[in-house]
């Protein structure tokens, strides 16, 4: 029987950095923002705070050990690091290194270049850029990879299919991006890691000729596109207009049938499970709420996310990525909170000893 191997996004934003300050006050990090939400209408469940590990630092070795244990103990094969490189400036890059100077935890884990700008959007200001992303050419190519390459040495380094993990946020906005691809190839293979499996977080079944292993469509985008049409948008709209509701507030199970994971295979096109979600912490009355999200129906989101596998014994890595690990303040993480304790995560847990008993491959 194949495997299934879950990657958890993991947000490295929990310290504060220069910038931040400079940008939204000192000592600013997502923990600002989630202690001071409020319900923006009937039945709005927040603040919603962190459980057991409570308002952590990334910083702390103590942190990213706990982190790690716990994902351990839900069934979660790795995290998926997001990485932020601006032509060798590199932004929250703190937890990252003090992980590969760990010799624990033992979970293992990859890095996903977040290669967009950096603006105010996400705080539904405006678009105004922080930081400009850029593509010099081929020596920041260079000078990037050797940054990578202090990580793929490290043994916990998550492979597929013995391939070390390479996710790219936006592999179209890469210039040449075939030639990043290459290049990158070369520079691992003359170093002794073999070859790489580069992962696009796109929906372009064309990367795959350029040199892409797998990509992961954006599941929430493709569901919300699918959802929101006609009188659904127009009641929406005419909602938060009359009722000061959020932009968007949608019930979770509604929802759920408009994701696409079912038609991804798991070895070249990887679904993407979302527990949760609540940005409006971040945006306020223009962010987007799904309502009635629970760990039971999140169980029930995940079997149908991988419904598209085949329990073929052919020895390939099925990949089933889970958004988001921690983004507290888009309301969508499994880590464990005051109100479901670790429900989110025994999700997971049960999911996986359900996947993993040949029953449940034959059942399905």
């Amino acid at each position: 029987m194949s495997s299934i191997k879950i990657i958890a996004f993991n947000l490295p934003q929990y310290h504060p950095i220069p910038e931040n300050d400079e940008w939204w006050g000192a000592g600013f990090t997502e923990w600002r923002n989630v202690a001071k939400a409020r319900p923006l209408f009937p039945g709005h469940r927040q603040p919603n705070l962190p459980g057991e590990l409570g308002f952590y630092d990334m910083r702390l070795d103590d942190t990213l050990e706990r982190q790690g244990e716990l994902a351990a103990w839900s069934g979660v094969s790795a995290f998926c690091f997001y990485h932020y490189w601006f032509a060798g400036r590199r932004l929250l890059e703190r937890p990252i290194e003090r992980l590969r100077s760990m010799t624990s935890p033992s979970l293992p884990y990859c890095l996903c270049w977040a290669n967009h700008h950096w603006t105010n959007h996400w705080a539904g200001i405006s678009n105004d850029i922080l930081v400009e992303q850029t593509y010099p050419g081929l020596g920041d190519h260079r000078d990037h990879y050797l940054y990578w390459r202090n990580f793929l040495s490290d043994s916990r380094y998550f492979k597929v299919n013995g391939k070390p993990a390479m996710v790219i946020f936006r592999p179209n906005d890469i210039p040449k991006v075939a030639r990043f691809v290459d290049l990158f190839q070369q520079w691992a293979r003359a170093d002794g890691f073999g070859d790489l499996f580069f992962i696009g977080l796109d929906h372009d079944l064309g990367l795959l000729d350029a040199g892409f292993d797998a990509v992961a469509p954006h599941s929430l985008n493709i569901a919300l596109a699918a959802y929101l049409k006609g009188h659904r948008r127009a009641y929406h709209l005419v909602r938060q207009r009359l009722g000061r509701f959020p932009r968007w507030v949608i019930d979770y199970s509604s929802l759920d049938r408009y994701f696409k994971n079912h038609l991804c295979d798991g070895i070249t096109t990887l679904p993407t499970a979302i527990p949760n979600w609540d940005n409006t912490p971040r945006i306020g009355r223009r962010g987007l709420v799904f309502a009635n999200s629970s760990p039971a129906r999140f169980a029930d989101h995940l079997r149908r996310s991988v419904s598209g596998f085949t329990a073929a014994n052919d020895g390939k890595d099925r990949i089933l990525f889970i958004k988001s690990w921690n983004e507290w303040a888009e309301g969508n993480y499994l880590e464990p909170d005051l109100v479901h304790d670790r429900g989110w995560l025994e999700a997971v847990r049960s999911f996986v000893s359900q996947y993993n008993d040949k029953n449940f491959c034959k059942g399905r």
